[in-house]
């Protein structure tokens, strides 16, 4: 209904990386072409750096500039940067599909079946590119053998290109002393800054249009508070235009007003509580005496019983969370022990699983199926996949990421916006802001969620009941067949169905109904806790 009153196809402002909405701005278009003269003329070989705050559009960049590479191009992308040396060199093994089973763990058979490849690829005339995303939480040792990799060459050319993309504390990364071997190989670097009030402006426009919309739905006092709200970055345009548009829809207001929008950014955005000055001594003195006279002239001559309290007093709002430093927090993730059993039993509390459904210690295994229905999912993810998720999860917090990324503390991760981080951590709810929370987290989180309670187990081959028909009827209807009657069996046609389905949905096409699988297939039930979408 929200996108009918306003004339639009499809949500406009998405935080996706979805390329059809990008908005290339000239500092947008700077970047991009970094990147290309980097990969196709940047000295044969080396480093191209791109760094820029949270929400500025590297990931979209990256995903845009993967659509332009021409054919010759063959690239390994690497999401998930919190990997050992032999982890990296293995992602990247894959991700060029190089058969790799017969050295998987050695750091010289994988560093030599990538130089065979590469060496192959240069016969044919291709150019290998290898992109790192998030690349500021690559260990030390990682990014070392990062650099190694470049050291693949011939006589007279560099067989291997590297893209490193990240915040800006890629930029102090790099600048270690330790690092300046890397640092001077870097023949391309561009840092993404955030839009300026005429490309705000279009940004929104542009969006609008490729939404399907006809009518711009803001007014110009609107679109400059949206800019000022913002500061300009894309993911907090997008954030704050959604529920501006939301409250032009809920209050019939089209177009939506700077009004709208100063609200939208209220409920959207936490700001800091402004400083009062503290008074002076005397004025202290003076004070607390005119308080005493006031209560001893005002004291009354005979008891009186006092007033029954008010409905109003028992609907008080609770005071918020206490908020953590960077130094509070370090010194909470410390400590014997991870807080795993604690912080599970917390999430299986929030879930309210009964005692008799799983205990805490499951959490630690994490099977598929804790409870039938109940699905337990370990892995990596971004706060932004966590938020999008819209659920609480457990994640694990690193003391020292740099010394130490094993040795840390379990959270449940209560809720997040624009600037904050609500957490469980160890005994009590607090808040973190997004930069202390992104130091210690390097993505490993464990998380719940309910599906239909046919699921007693994961279905496997030869198996047959309510559980292969709903896994049926979800593959018949992702590709477009009509259903068949009857009730169906595991059998090698359902296997294949369902790699391609995972092939299309992004994931491991391994043919295994796994928890990751059966949640993009729609498996997910919609009661059970929600994350806090607005911290205050």
């Amino acid at each position: 209904m929200l996108l009918e009153y306003y004339g639009l196809a499809e949500p406009p402002f998405s935080i996706t990386p979805d390329p059809r909405f990008v908005h290339l701005g000239e500092r947008h278009r700077d970047a991009l072409a970094h990147l290309h003269y980097g990969i196709m003329q940047g000295g044969g070989g080396g480093f191209v750096q791109l760094t820029g705050e949270v929400g500025t559009g590297k990931t979209t960049l990256c995903r845009l500039l993967l659509e332009q590479l021409p054919e010759h191009v063959r690239v390994a992308l690497v999401l998930n940067p919190l990997l050992s040396p032999v982890e990296l060199l293995e992602a990247i093994a894959e991700e060029l599909r190089i058969d790799i089973a017969a050295v998987r763990g050695s750091l010289k058979g994988l560093y030599d079946a990538l130089n065979a490849f590469l060496l192959d690829a240069y016969a044919q005339g291709l150019r290998v590119v290898v992109i790192i995303d998030e690349a500021q939480n690559l260990s030390m040792a990682a990014l070392e053998q990062v650099r190694l990799l470049t050291n693949l060459e011939t006589a007279t050319q560099k067989l291997l290109q590297m893209v490193l993309l990240g915040q800006p504390e890629l930029r102090d990364l790099l600048a270690r002393p330790e690092l300046r071997q890397l640092a001077q190989r870097i023949t391309a670097r561009y840092h993404l800054g955030p839009l300026d009030p005429d490309d705000s402006e279009a940004y929104l426009r542009h969006r609008i249009a490729v939404a399907g919309g006809v009518r711009f739905p803001f007014t110009r006092l609107a679109v400059k508070r949206l800019h000022a709200h913002s500061g300009g970055v894309p993911r907090l345009l997008n954030v704050l235009a959604e529920r501006a548009l939301l409250a032009g829809f809920a209050r019939d207001e089209n177009p939506v007003g700077e009004r709208l929008v100063d609200l939208a950014a209220r409920e959207v955005l936490v700001r800091p509580l402004s400083r009062l000055p503290r008074p002076t001594l005397g004025v202290a003195v003076a004070a607390v005496l005119a308080i005493a006279l006031a209560v001893f002239a005002l004291q009354p001559t005979r008891p009186v019983t006092p007033p029954a309290p008010q409905l109003a007093d028992a609907m008080v709002p609770p005071l918020p969370p206490p908020r953590l430093d960077a130094a509070t927090l370090a010194r909470r993730l410390e400590g014997p022990g991870d807080g795993l059993e604690a912080a599970g039993g917390e999430l299986l509390r929030l879930w309210a699983v009964r005692a008799d459904e799983a205990g805490t210690g499951a959490l630690r295994d994490c099977p598929p199926l804790l409870a039938p229905g109940l699905f337990c999912q370990r892995g990596s993810a971004s706060l932004d996949a966590l938020a999008a998720a819209h659920r609480p999860a457990l994640v694990f917090l690193a003391a020292a990421p740099d010394r130490d990324p094993d040795a840390g503390r379990w959270a449940v991760l209560l809720g997040a916006d624009a600037l904050q981080v609500r957490l469980w951590l160890g005994d009590i709810v607090v808040d973190v802001s997004r930069l202390d929370f992104a130091r210690h987290f390097r993505g490993g989180t464990l998380a719940l969620w309910r599906g239909p309670p046919v699921f007693d187990r994961l279905p496997a081959p030869g198996d047959s009941g309510p559980a292969v028909d709903w896994l049926d009827a979800r593959l018949v209807s992702l590709a477009g067949r009509a259903p068949e009657v009857g009730p169906r069996v595991f059998d090698d046609g359902m296997a294949n169905r369902l790699r391609e389905a995972q092939a299309s949905l992004g994931l491991r096409a391994d043919g295994v109904p796994g928890p990751a699988t059966l949640r993009l297939l729609g498996a997910e039930r919609e009661d059970g806790p929600r994350l806090r979408r607005r911290l205050e």
